[in-house]
């Protein structure tokens, strides 16, 4: 049962066709009015050209939509954010072109997800930084999953309405992974949260950490921008208090919760490998990666 319902998810994960219920939902959270929608989308697309402070290597309606959605169709905002992710792709190639999508598989459980995908959390990921051995593989290769991940899931409609839930799990934490995160590797990490990228990220919260979270937060305060702090929660051990966040029927066993349907980012690529089809193959390599049969 559990299979059946995984297998059903992820091929329902490339599907990039719009639904009425999705379009239901974009109305009440993106401010998205099918009547405005189009005109909205040109506008954008002719401050691109008028303005010339980026060069997107996509300006169909589909694209654009993402940062509309997202920025809850205010066109400037959209705009803004859209020449911040050209700016993030142009200063850090290297964490897309020629990366093997299909070799990400290598961080094994450091993220996992859940595929229940409600309106009050969104997609649910968990970075679990602690199972991380820093002797296996750089830290870069942790921003190169995360950058996949939000590349692949903004494709989905749904995703760019629903957005994202995020919980940052410090258990296992030691000063060997706090000697990797630079400041360029934290700046990398929290412009993925949102900041440089077309997803919306509902909240973040920081759960089982130690003494070493004012190391670990310190290096990554600067860049988070004043109004994401209403959305960061630091929870410590208390399960209770991340109950009152995020339903635990939306969270593992290890948390509290009731939900069987998480998988590791290595099940999850290795799904997406499966089902995936020629247009998505097309698009991932329009943006750099590597797909290898």
């Amino acid at each position: 049962m559990y299979e059946c319902f995984l297998e059903i998810a992820f091929e329902a994960e490339l599907n990039t066709n719009e639904d009425p219920e999705c379009l239901a939902l974009a109305f009440e959270q993106c401010n998205e009015n099918p009547v405005t929608r189009d005109a909205s989308i040109r506008e954008l697309r002719e401050l691109i050209y008028e303005r010339g402070e980026c060069k997107p290597h996509r300006t169909d309606d589909a694209f654009l939509l993402r940062f509309l959605r997202v920025r809850d169709f205010i066109v400037p905002r959209a705009h803004k954010l859209l020449v911040r992710y050209c700016n993030f792709r142009a200063e850090y190639p290297h964490l897309y072109k020629d990366v093997d999508l299909w070799g990400l598989t290598k961080v094994k459980d450091v993220y996992e997800g859940s595929m229940l995908d409600r309106p009050d959390v969104g997609r649910l990921t968990i970075f679990r930084f602690g199972m991380w051995d820093p002797s296996e593989f750089p830290v870069e290769d942790l921003v190169r999953v995360g950058m996949a991940m939000a590349e692949i899931g903004v494709r989905q409609p749904k995703m760019q309405v629903l957005g994202g839930t995020v919980i940052i799990d410090l258990e296992g934490i030691t000063l060997r992974h706090i000697a990797t995160l630079t400041p360029t590797i934290a700046y990398q990490m929290v412009c993925l949260l949102g900041v440089a990228t077309p997803g919306r990220l509902n909240s973040c919260h920081l759960i089982n950490y130690n003494w070493l979270l004012n190391s670990f937060f310190y290096i990554y305060k600067r860049f988070i921008p004043q109004k994401a702090w209403g959305r960061i929660f630091f929870h410590g051990h208390d399960l209770k208090s991340l109950h009152q966040h995020i339903d635990p029927e939306c969270l593992p066993k290890r948390y509290g919760g009731t939900c069987r349907n998480h998988v590791s980012i290595g099940q999850w690529i290795q799904k997406i490998k499966k089902y995936r089809d020629a247009q998505f193959d097309k698009e991932m390599k329009d943006l750099g990666y590597l797909i290898k049969e």
